[in-house]
Formats: C-alpha cells, sequence, structure tokens
C-alpha cells in the first residue's frame, strides 16, 4: 500500500524535513470544564492528549525555545510547526487565543501552525482568526473526530452529533486552512465495516488529511475500569494491520496521512502491550 505521508507532504512544501514542537497552553474542554460533561471523553488522559508537550506555565515562545533544544541535534533546517496539542485549542476567550497563537506565528523558525480542537468549538470569532492566520503563515486545524457513527460517539461521550462536524469542515474549508480529521481504529461495538465507513466518510468530504489511531487503554481513564471490567476489547496486531491496510486502500492520493498509529506514555499504557514496541509497530506498518 502506498500513501502520502506527513514528512512527504512537509517535504514537498517547506523543502525539507520539518520537526512538530508539542504547545501547551493551559487550555480544558467542555467535556472537562462542565460545559458537557467533567469527565472528558472516556479514552481521555489526565493530560488531554499532550503527554508530551510543553509546560503550560511557560509561553509559547518559551516552549518553542524549550522545544527547539530537545531537537537541536536532529535537525539543520530550523523549521517547525508549532502543534498546539493537549485539549481544546480553540476554547479559551478570543483575546487569550490570539496571544497565544500570535506569539507562535511570529516566531522566525516557525513555519506553520497545527492547531488540536472539537469540532464544536469553532465559533465565527474563531473562524475568523483563523482566517487571520491562516494568511500569514499555513494553519492546519486538526478536528478530533474519532467516528462517524452515532452510538459510537455517544459511548465515547464525543459530545457533539456528526452535523457538526460536516458543518466545521465546510466553515474550514472557507477560509482555507488545512482541515486534518482524526479516527479512532477499534472503538468497541464497532466492526471492520464500521471503521471504514468512517474512513470512507470523512475521505469524501473536504479535508486535506487523515490521522488513524489504535484505540489503546491508558491508566485512570474511564475506559480503564471498562477494560478492567471485561467491557472492552483491544485489537490484536495482526487485526490492526489488517484494518489499517484496507484503510490506506480507501484514502485518496492527495490526502496527507498524517499518522498510522499513536500511543500514550508507556508507564500509563494498559494494553494493547504490542503497541510499546514501537519500533516493531512501524516496520511492520512499513513491510504492509
Amino acid at each position: 500500500m502506498k500513501y502520502y505521508s506527513l514528512n512527504n507532504y512537509l517535504r514537498d512544501t517547506f523543502g525539507e524535513k520539518v520537526y512538530k514542537i508539542s504547545i501547551n497552553c493551559g487550555f480544558t474542554c467542555p467535556n472537562r470544564d462542565g460545559t458537557l460533561g467533567t469527565r472528558g471523553c472516556i479514552f481521555c488522559s489526565k493530560g488531554g492528549s499532550g503527554e508530551f508537550s510543553g509546560d503550560s506555565s511557560l509561553s509559547v515562545t518559551q516552549q518553542i525555545e524549550d522545544g527547539k533544544a530537545l531537537v537541536a541535534n536532529k535537525i539543520k533546517s530550523g523549521k517547525y510547526i508549532a502543534y498546539f496539542q493537549p485539549f481544546t485549542n480553540t476554547y479559551a476567550p478570543i483575546e487569550v487565543l490570539r496571544s497565544k497563537f500570535m506569539q507562535a506565528i511570529n516566531h522566525r523558525d516557525i513555519v506553520a501552525l497545527s492547531i488540536a480542537t472539537r469540532p464544536d468549538c469553532l465559533g465565527n470569532e474563531v473562524i475568523a482568526l483563523l482566517d487571520e492566520l491562516n494568511k500569514i503563515k499555513p494553519i492546519f486545524v486538526e478536528l478530533g473526530l474519532q467516528t462517524i457513527h452515532e452510538r459510537s460517539a455517544e459511548y465515547i461521550r464525543r459530545g457533539y452529533l456528526l452535523s457538526v462536524y460536516d458543518d466545521a469542515v465546510e466553515r474550514l474549508n472557507k477560509i482555507g486552512v488545512n482541515t486534518v480529521v482524526h479516527l479512532i481504529l477499534g472503538l468497541p461495538g464497532e466492526s471492520k465495516a464500521d471503521m471504514l465507513e468512517s474512513v470512507k466518510y470523512v475521505c469524501s468530504g473536504k479535508i486535506n488529511g487523515i490521522k488513524l489511531q489504535l484505540l489503546h487503554i491508558l491508566k485512570n481513564t474511564d475506559l480503564e475500569q471498562e477494560y478492567l471490567d471485561g467491557k472492552v476489547k483491544v485489537l490484536e496486531f495482526d487485526e490492526y494491520l489488517d484494518i489499517l491496510k484496507d484503510c490506506v486502500e480507501i484514502i485518496h492520493d492527495d490526502i496527507v496521512i498524517h499518522r498510522l498509529t499513536g500511543d500514550g506514555a508507556k508507564k500509563d499504557l494498559v494494553a494493547p502491550l504490542w503497541l510499546a514496541d514501537k519500533k516493531r509497530v512501524i516496520n511492520a506498518i512499513n513491510k504492509l
């Protein structure tokens, strides 16, 4: 199977390798602050999927400098993407968002911003700000969809309907930002056909990129208890590769695949334990 990888896309776009620096702004989420709930999505860690991000007590500029120092021996070009990763990065007062994003976009070594968020957190003021930023440097907006199936969305406590996602994609397209969609493979109760249906659906819309991630169980999440109670199973290694192969065959050649797997910190991983052997997983995907 052949696919357009993020690394290749970044080389084509910027002329050389580009590294992401994960930025933590200390934001929250409507699933955490009581607007929709307080426990987060069922799979979400206490760090909001930002265990490898910077220190939220530091300025965005300082986090960028710290991130550069971490990869100084790996990169010569000095080109980076500021990745606003943990929790929901458009869920704050607009003046706060503007301050954080402007610090990053005005940094001389930052060539683009990548902003992880929810489709239901893209109000008119946010869209206008993203439009403004996208005229300065390229903006990637990463939408956490996870699945198109409402029964699964309810189980994971996603908190919004598929129609909200559709509207978000349409509005992001109007301002020309690069739209990337997250999907989780292996959600409880979903068949292989269900997962492929999600991939087909998002690829039929006007998206620029996709992230595929294996459902994995992390410590101190509600999903961990479901797993320990025997209510949830995780995919075996060969199962995941089989599903992944069919997913990639569906994805259009012009859609960039940003990720084919993903994991949390090893110390927090409960299952599947084979996911912790990242070298084995990546090699198997490359061989496939």
